[in-house]
C-alpha cells in the first residue's frame, strides 16, 4: 500500500492531569519486527481548540483531539504492517510538559498524567491515511 499525503490522528482522550501532551507516530513495521518511524506529530491538550485559548482538561472527561502528523509518501510492501504509536512525550524532539497546566519553562514540580485513548462506537479514535491509487 502506498500512503502519500497528509496524515492525521483523531483521538478521543482523557487524562488525570489538567494538561498533557499526546504524540502520534506512524511506523512501518518490517517482517523482522523492526519498526521505522515515518511521520509524527504532537498536540498539547490545552491547545486542542487553537493556540489563542488555553483549555485545561477535567479528570474523567473525554476530549476529541486532532494531531497533524505532517505529510509523507511511503510504500508499505507486502509483509509490512502499519503501526500507530501513541505516547505522552517525545522529549527532546518536543518540549517537555510537566502536566500541571502552568508555564513549563519555569516550573520545577510535575504531575504524573494517567492518559487513556478511547476506542469504541461512541469514541472512535482513528488515523486518516491518504492511500494513493485507492
Amino acid at each position: 500500500m502506498e500512503v502519500t499525503g497528509f496524515v492525521r490522528a483523531v483521538l478521543f482522550v482523557s487524562s488525570s492531569a489538567r494538561d498533557t501532551d499526546f504524540v502520534a507516530r506512524l511506523l512501518d513495521v518490517h517482517p523482522d519486527g523492526r519498526a521505522v518511524d515515518i511521520v509524527d506529530g504532537i498536540l498539547r491538550a490545552r491547545f486542542r481548540e487553537g493556540y489563542d485559548k488555553r483549555l485545561m482538561m477535567e479528570p474523567g472527561c473525554i476530549y476529541q483531539i486532532d494531531i497533524d502528523l505532517d505529510a509523507t509518501s511511503n510504500w508499505f510492501p507486502p509483509g509490512h504492517r502499519i503501526r500507530l504509536g501513541i505516547s505522552s512525550s517525545s522529549f527532546p524532539r518536543f518540549d517537555r510538559n510537566l502536566n500541571t497546566g502552568g508555564n513549563n519553562w519555569d516550573e520545577t514540580e510535575w504531575v504524573v498524567a494517567h492518559n487513556t485513548v478511547h476506542h469504541s462506537p461512541e469514541f472512535p479514535s482513528y488515523v486518516l491515511l491518504p492511500v494513493a491509487g485507492a
